[in-house]
């Protein structure tokens, strides 16, 4: 925060659930197709708790066993994408979420898509002139022996 900016406000009791009946219902999104399917649910579930115990009307949605466009059928207000890895932080779900017109926590399309590709992020950073820590890509073909050697391991 600058120093600039005043500090928030704690809000009444009132205003808060005032707040949260604004907000409409949440649908977390959690589960997903990813080899990341077990921590995403726990991460929603985490969400999940922390809405509601904000007075949120909050559901889980698990796209692995629903279609997305059953949140327009649902009456879902907005999503908090708590999806891991592919089909969660690759722009795929955000994508359809724009299709579909519910709002959404965290990157858009584009920076998601870009973002998963740790390789290509850091290259796009390089260009920008942000400094990055070396790295080295290891690929399937990779000799074990020279990633030793080259590590100093």
């Amino acid at each position: 925060m600058s120093s600039k900016q005043a500090p928030l406000k704690p809000v009444s009791a009132e205003e808060a659930q005032s707040l949260a009946a604004s907000i409409g219902e949440v649908a977390v999104l959690m589960g997903g197709l990813s080899a990341e399917r077990e921590i995403s649910l726990r991460s929603g579930q985490g969400v999940l708790a922390a809405l509601r115990s904000h007075g949120v009307r909050a559901r889980a949605f698990d796209p692995a066993e629903h279609p997305l466009d059953q949140l327009k059928a649902l009456g879902i207000a907005r999503v908090f994408i708590a999806l891991h890895g592919r089909y969660g932080e690759d722009g795929t779900v955000q994508g359809a979420l724009e299709l579909l017109g519910i709002p959404y926590t965290g990157s858009g399309v584009q920076a998601s898509a870009i973002a998963i590709d740790k390789i290509r992020t850091k290259q796009i950073w390089g260009v920008l002139g942000l400094p990055t820590p070396a790295s080295l890509q290891v690929r399937e073909a990779s000799n074990p022996e020279t990633l030793i050697e080259t590590l100093g391991l």
